[in-house]
């Protein structure tokens, strides 16, 4: 078993690809491109993405395969840290009988529980109140916040209380001093993003127009330059 997960990891999971190959000659079916997950090594706060990106691949690239075959792509991105032990029994279980797997997301449900419960969801708060806004734009900074919240347990008010502490001071002042500011998290992703994406082009209009008031004044120097150069008749 441990030659076919070697296989499976050598070929980055090629596997999929084959049965979606055979199927596109016969379907006509376009090439999607889709990523494969990271290796997972037993980090509670990584568990998340990485089973999400496990769905995502089994269900673009695989959905056709046995069974068997899914389970040991998965374990063969599971490697190093706790995560190997973990493997070496889930393996060991596999071959003697005592444990199988009529799909691929009990394995992943099995794993997420093994490695998430209550501390991934420790990990995602503690993420969450070291997230800053910076240099990123607001629509960029949600997806992030979202990403992050995802697995927290925060909802509503406390999650309205984390999204302000996070974003720029700036942004944040200007909707708590609104005639109607917003309640809602979903109110305040929106009118933030909207706020942000209208700062960002009043600037951009005030950086053409200094330019083009620089350019001006560079061509009227020019043309004094030019003019004191020539000849007196």
């Amino acid at each position: 078993m441990q030659v076919q997960i070697q296989a499976l990891l050598a070929a980055g999971g090629e596997g999929g690809g084959t049965a979606e190959r055979a199927t596109t000659g016969s379907n006509l079916r376009p090439h999607v491109e889709v990523a494969k997950p990271a290796i997972f090594n037993g980090e509670a706060g990584k568990v998340g993405g990485f089973v999400t990106a496990c769905r995502l691949y089994l269900r673009m690239k695989m959905r056709e395969m046995m069974v068997e075959k899914q389970v040991f792509w998965i374990l063969s991105y599971v490697q190093g840290g706790s995560a190997d032990i973990w493997k070496e029994n889930v393996m060991k279980e596999l071959e003697v009988g005592e444990m199988e797997y009529e799909t691929a997301e009990e394995l992943l449900t099995v794993l997420k529980k093994e490695f998430g419960g209550g501390e991934e969801e420790a990990v995602k708060v503690v993420e969450l109140r070291k997230l800053e806004q910076g240099g990123r734009t607001m629509e960029k900074f949600v997806q992030e916040f979202k990403r992050v919240a995802r697995g927290s347990r925060y909802e509503e008010r406390p999650l309205v209380k984390e999204f302000k502490r996070d974003m720029n001071g700036e942004i944040r002042r200007k909707l708590m001093e609104a005639e109607n500011p917003p309640t809602s998290i979903e109110q305040w992703y929106r009118r933030a993003m909207a706020l942000d994406r209208n700062w960002r082009e009043s600037r951009r209009k005030k950086k053409r127009l200094r330019r083009k008031k620089e350019t001006a004044g560079e061509e009227i120097q020019r043309q004094e330059k030019q003019s004191m150069l020539q000849p007196l008749v």
